[in-house]
């Protein structure tokens, strides 16, 4: 009895929750150590290592699971798809955590990000105000979610695209 091929979507769905729950215990390190209100972002590089990884061997994973079979427009489904399944998964907590459990975060930050500018004596006060008018404009929680889903797609493919060269077998 064979058993039926399961589809690259279903098959990334449960890994790109997964990747969506890693960034999410980062963000939540992050929020608890107070890291997200003052500006640190090396704890999201970690992420960056992380990302490709997990994309390449979820498409390992689906590869064993066809029996050693991959074509390669399978690997970038089932890695884009992963991607951009974890990419809503962590905008999802952004937005949560914007909106509902903390909404003056991005004012604390805002806040925090002002005192570092004015530590800088080259700043004037026009600058300053400027400098904090750009980040407030790229802060909101839904134009970045946007914007890190549409990164997390664009990635995704390109390591995809690696990981299904190096792997691909057709039958």
């Amino acid at each position: 009895m064979e058993t039926k091929p399961l589809s690259p979507g279903k098959f990334a769905l449960n890994y790109g929750l997964v990747l969506g729950l890693i960034m999410i215990l980062i963000n939540v390190a992050m929020y608890a150590t107070g890291m997200i209100i003052e500006g640190k972002q090396w704890p999201i590089f970690m992420y960056y290592i992380i990302f490709p990884v997990f994309i390449i061997y979820t498409i390992s994973q689906y590869k064993k699971y066809n029996a050693s079979m991959l074509t390669l427009s399978d690997a970038l489904k089932v890695g884009v798809a992963t991607a951009v399944i974890s990419a809503i998964v962590a905008s999802l907590y952004s937005i949560l955590l914007n909106y509902v459990i903390d909404p003056d975060l991005m004012g604390k930050a805002m806040e925090a990000a002002r005192e570092k500018l004015y530590e800088n004596p080259k700043m004037t006060e026009e600058m300053i105000d400027k400098s904090i008018e750009v980040m407030e404009k790229f802060s909101n929680p839904l134009i970045g979610s946007a914007f890190w889903i549409g990164m997390s797609a664009i990635f995704g493919l390109i390591y995809s695209l690696i990981g299904g060269l190096v792997m691909k077998k057709e039958a």
